[in-house]
């Protein structure tokens, strides 16, 4: 095939795969609307603090559960430990909500395959790491985005989680197309490193997970919000088809924790890389303060997560100032501020 041929095949790719996310994320709002409510929303709608029995529990009553809810023991062997609404109360989903998760999950195995098939198809049409531009930079980071809600969702039940991964997945990919589409071409000089294929990866794969912490993040603040006092209408909202805040949040935690040790790669590896490209660690290029500004942020969230006396609240709330920085070095540093990083291509 010609190098032409390769590139209108990605965007068939990328175009197939906003219709088909589309398609699950309508799935996943109507999985969360008709799932049954957890249990521990009382009929007047507020919350109870009774531990809840999982699925796994009733079956083997050796696994003792854990302060969120999960089991351990013998309960765990073999079995995904799950935290969507479903299996917190041991009720089965309606047949609509079961049926709809089903329809969204296999769309979204489907519009993974074609994102992936698309940052493919780019890269043998450029002949390099598709990594070079602003529309290179969407496509990976969708597709790892996507790439790990899958891999997770492959060790717990996130079909919950769906709609919140999907929603900004469509906006980066609706935004890649239409804003930042770049033909295909060749790497300046300074690019041209394996390092691009180390350092720019790691760093898609850690916003991937970033944006999974932050979604995880926003929502434990508006459950703990709901738990702590809101209304009994809110208390019966959608909100109530979630895990509780504790949960959410200790999720929000743990995708943190396996992100903020890539984005300390990150920045070691784009350092060492500035080195050999232009005889300096570090150049106050407006790129590598902002990664920097990443990494105090993320440090600064994991800190107060694990001091004593620091409200879980506020730590959250630091954790999403970080992300919020991630977003403005990609979508304003990367376009707008003229720097040695200027490679966004529009």
């Amino acid at each position: 095939m010609t190098e032409s041929t390769w590139a209108a095949l990605s965007d068939y790719s990328v175009f197939s795969a906003l219709l088909v996310l589309s398609g699950a994320l309508v799935g996943y709002v109507v999985h969360l609307a008709r799932t049954v409510p957890r249990e521990d929303t009382t009929s007047d709608g507020a919350m109870t603090s009774a531990p809840r029995v999982t699925q796994q529990q009733l079956v083997d009553p050796a696994g003792a559960p854990t302060p969120d809810g999960e089991c351990s023991g013998p309960a765990l062997v073999g079995v995904a430990t799950t935290h969507g609404p479903d299996h917190e109360t041991g009720r089965p989903d309606p047949g609509p909500a079961r049926r709809a998760s089903g329809i969204a999950w296999m769309l979204t195995l489907l519009g993974t395959a074609l994102v992936v098939a698309g940052v493919v198809l780019r890269a043998l049409d450029v002949h390099r790491w598709p990594l070079g531009n602003m529309y290179e930079f969407a496509l990976a980071g969708a597709m790892f985005t996507l790439l790990a809600y899958i891999a997770w969702s492959t060790r717990r039940d996130l079909r919950w989680l769906g709609a919140f991964v999907l929603a900004p997945v469509l906006a980066v990919l609706g935004s890649a197309v239409t804003i930042w589409y770049t033909e295909a071409s060749q790497l300046m000089p300074s690019l041209r490193s394996y390092w691009l294929a180390v350092h720019v990866t790691v760093a898609t794969m850690t916003v991937a997970v970033f944006t999974l912490g932050a979604a995880l993040g926003a929502l434990y603040l508006i459950q703990d919000r709901i738990e702590t006092g809101g209304s009994a209408r809110a208390r019966r909202s959608f909100m109530s088809r979630l895990p509780t805040a504790q949960a959410l949040e200790r999720l929000a935690y743990a995708a943190h924790v396996v992100a903020f040790p890539m984005w300390t790669f990150t920045v070691i590896a784009g350092a060492i890389w500035a080195r050999q490209a232009w005889g300096s660690y570090w150049n106050w290029d407006p790129k590598e303060v902002w990664s920097f500004v990443i990494w105090v942020a993320y440090a600064a969230y994991l800190h107060a997560r694990a001091t004593t006396g620091w409200k879980r609240q506020n730590a959250t709330w630091i954790a999403l100032a970080g992300f919020g920085a991630v977003i403005f070095n990609f979508a304003v540093v990367n376009v707008f501020i003229v720097g040695m990083h200027s490679y966004s291509g529009l």
